[in-house]
Protein backbone atom coordinates (compact mmCIF):
# COMPACT_ATOMS: atom_id res chain seq x y z
CA UNK A 1 0.00 0.00 0.00
CA UNK A 2 0.98 3.63 -0.32
CA UNK A 3 -0.22 4.50 3.17
CA UNK A 4 1.53 6.53 5.85
CA UNK A 5 3.36 3.49 7.26
CA UNK A 6 5.50 3.31 4.08
CA UNK A 7 6.01 7.04 3.86
CA UNK A 8 7.11 7.80 7.42
CA UNK A 9 10.71 6.75 6.82
CA UNK A 10 11.18 9.93 4.78
CA UNK A 11 9.05 12.12 7.05
CA UNK A 12 10.47 15.63 7.28
CA UNK A 13 12.93 15.24 4.40
CA UNK A 14 12.60 18.02 1.86
CA UNK A 15 11.64 16.82 -1.60
CA UNK A 16 12.08 19.19 -4.51
CA UNK A 17 11.73 19.24 -8.27
CA UNK A 18 15.26 17.86 -8.68
CA UNK A 19 14.27 14.73 -6.74
CA UNK A 20 11.19 14.27 -8.90
CA UNK A 21 13.21 14.80 -12.07
CA UNK A 22 15.68 12.11 -11.02
CA UNK A 23 12.81 9.72 -10.41
CA UNK A 24 11.29 10.54 -13.82
CA UNK A 25 14.67 9.93 -15.49
CA UNK A 26 14.97 6.57 -13.73
CA UNK A 27 11.49 5.55 -14.90
CA UNK A 28 12.38 6.51 -18.47
CA UNK A 29 15.52 4.36 -18.33
CA UNK A 30 13.65 1.37 -16.89
CA UNK A 31 10.83 1.72 -19.41
CA UNK A 32 13.38 1.66 -22.24
CA UNK A 33 14.82 -1.59 -20.84
CA UNK A 34 11.34 -3.10 -20.70
CA UNK A 35 10.67 -2.27 -24.36
CA UNK A 36 14.02 -3.63 -25.50
CA UNK A 37 14.52 -6.72 -23.34
CA UNK A 38 11.16 -7.59 -21.74
CA UNK A 39 9.67 -7.17 -18.31
CA UNK A 40 11.76 -9.96 -16.83
CA UNK A 41 14.90 -7.95 -17.57
CA UNK A 42 13.97 -4.95 -15.44
CA UNK A 43 11.20 -6.00 -13.06
CA UNK A 44 13.61 -6.44 -10.15
CA UNK A 45 15.14 -3.03 -10.79
CA UNK A 46 11.68 -1.45 -10.79
CA UNK A 47 10.88 -3.18 -7.49
CA UNK A 48 14.12 -1.89 -5.97
CA UNK A 49 13.29 1.73 -6.87
CA UNK A 50 9.71 1.61 -5.57
CA UNK A 51 10.39 1.86 -1.80
CA UNK A 52 12.51 4.99 -2.26
CA UNK A 53 9.93 6.51 -4.62
CA UNK A 54 7.06 5.81 -2.23
CA UNK A 55 9.17 7.17 0.62
CA UNK A 56 9.45 10.51 -1.11
CA UNK A 57 5.72 10.93 -0.63
CA UNK A 58 6.33 11.09 3.14
CA UNK A 59 8.76 13.97 2.82
CA UNK A 60 8.14 17.70 2.96
CA UNK A 61 6.85 18.56 -0.51
CA UNK A 62 5.82 22.02 -1.70
CA UNK A 63 2.25 22.23 -2.97
CA UNK A 64 3.22 22.70 -6.63
CA UNK A 65 5.63 19.77 -6.54
CA UNK A 66 3.34 17.20 -4.98
CA UNK A 67 1.08 16.51 -8.01
CA UNK A 68 4.15 15.92 -10.17
CA UNK A 69 5.65 13.65 -7.49
CA UNK A 70 2.42 11.67 -7.18
CA UNK A 71 2.33 11.36 -10.96
CA UNK A 72 5.91 10.06 -11.07
CA UNK A 73 5.33 7.47 -8.35
CA UNK A 74 2.06 6.46 -10.01
CA UNK A 75 3.88 5.99 -13.30
CA UNK A 76 6.50 3.84 -11.58
CA UNK A 77 3.73 1.63 -10.20
CA UNK A 78 2.22 1.63 -13.70
CA UNK A 79 5.54 0.37 -15.07
CA UNK A 80 5.78 -2.19 -12.27
CA UNK A 81 2.37 -3.50 -13.28
CA UNK A 82 3.34 -3.71 -16.94
CA UNK A 83 6.62 -5.53 -16.27
CA UNK A 84 4.81 -7.97 -13.95
CA UNK A 85 2.24 -8.60 -16.67
CA UNK A 86 4.98 -9.22 -19.22
CA UNK A 87 6.62 -11.60 -16.75
CA UNK A 88 3.35 -13.59 -16.38
CA UNK A 89 2.56 -12.40 -12.86
CA UNK A 90 -0.98 -11.07 -13.34
CA UNK A 91 -1.94 -10.78 -9.66
CA UNK A 92 1.12 -8.67 -8.87
CA UNK A 93 0.44 -6.61 -11.98
CA UNK A 94 -3.15 -5.82 -11.01
CA UNK A 95 -2.04 -4.86 -7.50
CA UNK A 96 0.50 -2.43 -8.95
CA UNK A 97 -2.06 -0.96 -11.34
CA UNK A 98 -4.39 -0.36 -8.37
CA UNK A 99 -1.61 1.48 -6.52
CA UNK A 100 -0.87 3.49 -9.64
CA UNK A 101 -4.50 4.47 -10.00
CA UNK A 102 -4.73 5.62 -6.40
CA UNK A 103 -1.82 7.99 -6.85
CA UNK A 104 -2.89 9.17 -10.31
CA UNK A 105 -6.25 10.14 -8.81
CA UNK A 106 -4.48 11.96 -5.98
CA UNK A 107 -2.41 13.82 -8.58
CA UNK A 108 -5.53 14.66 -10.56
CA UNK A 109 -3.83 13.23 -13.66
CA UNK A 110 -6.58 11.97 -15.96
CA UNK A 111 -4.16 11.22 -18.79
CA UNK A 112 -2.20 8.80 -16.61
CA UNK A 113 -5.42 7.26 -15.31
CA UNK A 114 -6.40 6.54 -18.92
CA UNK A 115 -3.06 4.83 -19.49
CA UNK A 116 -3.36 2.69 -16.37
CA UNK A 117 -6.82 1.57 -17.47
CA UNK A 118 -5.45 0.71 -20.91
CA UNK A 119 -2.69 -1.44 -19.42
CA UNK A 120 -5.00 -3.21 -16.98
CA UNK A 121 -7.35 -3.86 -19.90
CA UNK A 122 -4.52 -5.31 -21.97
CA UNK A 123 -3.71 -7.74 -19.18
CA UNK A 124 -7.33 -8.87 -19.03
CA UNK A 125 -7.44 -9.21 -22.81
CA UNK A 126 -4.29 -11.36 -22.81
CA UNK A 127 -5.97 -13.81 -20.44
CA UNK A 128 -9.18 -13.77 -22.55
CA UNK A 129 -11.27 -11.83 -20.02
CA UNK A 130 -12.70 -9.82 -22.90
CA UNK A 131 -15.73 -8.21 -21.29
CA UNK A 132 -13.80 -7.03 -18.21
CA UNK A 133 -11.15 -5.69 -20.60
CA UNK A 134 -13.78 -3.74 -22.50
CA UNK A 135 -15.00 -2.30 -19.19
CA UNK A 136 -11.46 -1.11 -18.36
CA UNK A 137 -11.03 0.39 -21.82
CA UNK A 138 -14.36 2.22 -21.49
CA UNK A 139 -13.32 3.71 -18.16
CA UNK A 140 -9.99 4.59 -19.69
CA UNK A 141 -11.73 6.46 -22.49
CA UNK A 142 -13.71 8.42 -19.92
CA UNK A 143 -10.44 9.51 -18.30
CA UNK A 144 -8.90 10.29 -21.71
CA UNK A 145 -11.88 12.46 -22.59
CA UNK A 146 -11.56 14.32 -19.28
CA UNK A 147 -7.88 14.85 -20.06
CA UNK A 148 -8.73 16.01 -23.60
CA UNK A 149 -5.90 13.72 -24.75
CA UNK A 150 -6.52 12.61 -28.31
CA UNK A 151 -3.51 10.27 -28.14
CA UNK A 152 -4.87 8.52 -25.04
CA UNK A 153 -8.23 8.26 -26.78
CA UNK A 154 -6.57 6.69 -29.82
CA UNK A 155 -4.80 4.11 -27.66
CA UNK A 156 -8.04 3.14 -25.96
CA UNK A 157 -9.99 3.03 -29.23
CA UNK A 158 -7.41 0.77 -30.88
CA UNK A 159 -7.54 -1.63 -27.95
CA UNK A 160 -11.32 -1.59 -27.90
CA UNK A 161 -11.09 -2.64 -31.55
CA UNK A 162 -8.93 -5.62 -30.57
CA UNK A 163 -11.37 -6.66 -27.85
CA UNK A 164 -14.32 -6.45 -30.25
CA UNK A 165 -12.34 -8.49 -32.77
CA UNK A 166 -11.86 -11.20 -30.15
CA UNK A 167 -15.65 -11.30 -29.86
CA UNK A 168 -15.92 -11.64 -33.68
CA UNK A 169 -17.73 -8.29 -33.86
CA UNK A 170 -16.39 -7.03 -37.18
CA UNK A 171 -18.54 -3.88 -37.31
CA UNK A 172 -17.52 -2.68 -33.85
CA UNK A 173 -13.86 -3.57 -34.39
CA UNK A 174 -13.61 -1.67 -37.68
CA UNK A 175 -15.50 1.31 -36.24
CA UNK A 176 -13.12 1.54 -33.29
CA UNK A 177 -10.11 1.31 -35.62
CA UNK A 178 -11.51 4.13 -37.74
CA UNK A 179 -11.99 6.24 -34.62
CA UNK A 180 -8.46 5.44 -33.42
CA UNK A 181 -6.99 6.63 -36.71
CA UNK A 182 -8.96 9.88 -36.52
CA UNK A 183 -7.97 10.52 -32.90
CA UNK A 184 -4.34 9.72 -33.66
CA UNK A 185 -4.33 12.20 -36.54
CA UNK A 186 -5.80 14.86 -34.24
CA UNK A 187 -2.98 14.25 -31.75
CA UNK A 188 -0.29 15.22 -34.27
CA UNK A 189 2.05 17.92 -33.02
CA UNK A 190 1.17 17.44 -29.33
CA UNK A 191 4.01 16.32 -27.04
CA UNK A 192 3.04 12.86 -25.72
CA UNK A 193 3.17 11.88 -22.07
CA UNK A 194 6.08 9.54 -21.29
CA UNK A 195 3.74 6.62 -20.62
CA UNK A 196 2.01 7.10 -23.99
CA UNK A 197 4.97 8.09 -26.18
CA UNK A 198 5.30 4.50 -27.48
CA UNK A 199 2.12 4.93 -29.50
CA UNK A 200 3.39 6.45 -32.72
CA UNK A 201 2.58 5.60 -36.36
CA UNK A 202 4.39 2.26 -36.05
CA UNK A 203 2.40 1.11 -33.06
CA UNK A 204 -0.85 2.27 -34.64
CA UNK A 205 -0.01 0.19 -37.72
CA UNK A 206 0.76 -2.79 -35.47
CA UNK A 207 -2.64 -2.44 -33.81
CA UNK A 208 -4.40 -2.26 -37.19
CA UNK A 209 -2.64 -5.46 -38.23
CA UNK A 210 -3.36 -7.09 -34.88
CA UNK A 211 -7.10 -6.41 -35.10
CA UNK A 212 -7.24 -7.81 -38.62
CA UNK A 213 -5.16 -10.80 -37.53
CA UNK A 214 -7.58 -11.49 -34.69
CA UNK A 215 -10.53 -11.29 -37.08
CA UNK A 216 -8.71 -13.71 -39.40
CA UNK A 217 -8.60 -16.23 -36.57
CA UNK A 218 -12.20 -15.95 -35.40
CA UNK A 219 -14.16 -14.74 -38.46
CA UNK A 220 -12.53 -15.19 -41.88
CA UNK A 221 -8.96 -15.35 -43.14
CA UNK A 222 -9.62 -12.54 -45.63
CA UNK A 223 -9.43 -10.07 -42.71
CA UNK A 224 -5.86 -11.15 -42.16
CA UNK A 225 -4.95 -10.39 -45.75
CA UNK A 226 -6.29 -6.86 -45.27
CA UNK A 227 -4.00 -6.41 -42.27
CA UNK A 228 -0.77 -7.66 -43.84
CA UNK A 229 0.38 -4.25 -45.22
CA UNK A 230 -0.04 -2.67 -41.77
CA UNK A 231 1.92 -5.49 -40.12
CA UNK A 232 4.73 -5.18 -42.67
CA UNK A 233 4.88 -1.41 -42.12
CA UNK A 234 5.00 -1.85 -38.36
CA UNK A 235 7.78 -4.45 -38.50
CA UNK A 236 9.82 -2.13 -40.71
CA UNK A 237 9.29 0.70 -38.21
CA UNK A 238 10.35 -1.13 -35.07
CA UNK A 239 14.05 -0.83 -34.29
CA UNK A 240 16.05 -2.83 -31.73
CA UNK A 241 14.90 -0.48 -28.97
CA UNK A 242 11.38 -1.91 -29.45
CA UNK A 243 12.37 -5.56 -29.76
CA UNK A 244 9.37 -6.92 -27.88
CA UNK A 245 6.87 -5.00 -30.01
CA UNK A 246 8.63 -6.20 -33.14
CA UNK A 247 8.49 -9.78 -31.91
CA UNK A 248 4.76 -9.60 -31.15
CA UNK A 249 4.08 -8.07 -34.56
CA UNK A 250 6.15 -10.65 -36.45
CA UNK A 251 4.17 -13.35 -34.63
CA UNK A 252 0.98 -11.85 -36.06
CA UNK A 253 2.43 -11.66 -39.57
CA UNK A 254 3.49 -15.31 -39.43
CA UNK A 255 0.10 -16.27 -38.00
CA UNK A 256 -1.87 -14.51 -40.72
CA UNK A 257 0.19 -16.15 -43.46
CA UNK A 258 -0.16 -19.55 -41.79
CA UNK A 259 -3.93 -19.14 -41.56
CA UNK A 260 -3.98 -18.32 -45.26
CA UNK A 261 -1.91 -21.38 -46.11
CA UNK A 262 1.05 -19.29 -47.29
CA UNK A 263 3.47 -21.50 -45.42
CA UNK A 264 6.71 -20.36 -47.07
CA UNK A 265 6.25 -16.83 -45.78
CA UNK A 266 4.78 -18.10 -42.50
CA UNK A 267 7.85 -20.26 -41.89
CA UNK A 268 10.24 -17.42 -42.72
CA UNK A 269 8.46 -14.92 -40.46
CA UNK A 270 7.96 -17.64 -37.87
CA UNK A 271 11.71 -18.24 -37.59
CA UNK A 272 12.30 -14.59 -36.72
CA UNK A 273 9.33 -14.50 -34.34
CA UNK A 274 10.48 -17.61 -32.50
CA UNK A 275 14.09 -16.43 -32.35
CA UNK A 276 13.09 -13.05 -30.90
CA UNK A 277 10.67 -14.61 -28.42
CA UNK A 278 13.39 -16.99 -27.26
CA UNK A 279 15.82 -14.17 -26.53
CA UNK A 280 13.43 -11.74 -24.84
CA UNK A 281 12.78 -12.04 -21.12
CA UNK A 282 9.06 -11.89 -21.80
CA UNK A 283 6.90 -14.96 -21.06
CA UNK A 284 3.96 -13.00 -22.49
CA UNK A 285 5.65 -12.96 -25.89
CA UNK A 286 6.29 -16.70 -25.79
CA UNK A 287 2.66 -17.26 -24.79
CA UNK A 288 1.58 -15.33 -27.87
CA UNK A 289 3.40 -17.89 -30.00
CA UNK A 290 0.44 -20.15 -29.26
CA UNK A 291 -1.59 -18.26 -31.86
CA UNK A 292 1.05 -19.08 -34.48
CA UNK A 293 1.21 -22.70 -33.39
CA UNK A 294 -2.58 -23.02 -33.60
CA UNK A 295 -2.56 -21.54 -37.10
CA UNK A 296 0.22 -23.90 -38.21
CA UNK A 297 -1.67 -26.90 -36.83
CA UNK A 298 -4.35 -26.32 -39.43
CA UNK A 299 -1.74 -27.55 -41.94
CA UNK A 300 0.11 -30.05 -39.73
CA UNK A 301 0.70 -32.49 -42.58
CA UNK A 302 2.88 -29.91 -44.32
CA UNK A 303 6.57 -30.08 -43.26
CA UNK A 304 6.79 -26.27 -43.15
CA UNK A 305 3.93 -26.17 -40.66
CA UNK A 306 5.48 -28.95 -38.60
CA UNK A 307 8.74 -26.99 -38.48
CA UNK A 308 6.91 -24.00 -37.01
CA UNK A 309 5.13 -26.17 -34.44
CA UNK A 310 8.31 -27.99 -33.40
CA UNK A 311 10.35 -24.80 -33.07
CA UNK A 312 7.68 -23.22 -30.87
CA UNK A 313 7.61 -26.32 -28.69
CA UNK A 314 11.39 -26.10 -28.30
CA UNK A 315 11.15 -22.49 -27.12
CA UNK A 316 8.45 -23.49 -24.66
CA UNK A 317 10.51 -26.37 -23.28
CA UNK A 318 13.66 -24.27 -23.01
CA UNK A 319 12.12 -22.13 -20.26
CA UNK A 320 14.17 -19.15 -21.42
Amino acid sequence: MTGSDERDGFSGARVGLADVQRLEDTIARLRAQDYRYGGGACGEAVAEVLPHAVGLLGGTVRGKVRPRLCTAVADLYNLAGWTSFDDDRPEAALESFAQAMELAVEAGNDDLQANIRYRAGRLLLHYDAVDPALAEFARGREAALRARSRLAQAILSANQAWAHAKKADVVAAVACLHRARSEFADAAGVEPSPWAAFFGPTDLAAMVGTVHGELAQVVDVRHGREGIPALVDAIAGYGPEMARSRSLTVIWLATVHALDGDLDVAAEAGREAIELAGVLRSPRTRQRLRTLSAAARRHRRDPRAREIIERIEMVGHSGQ
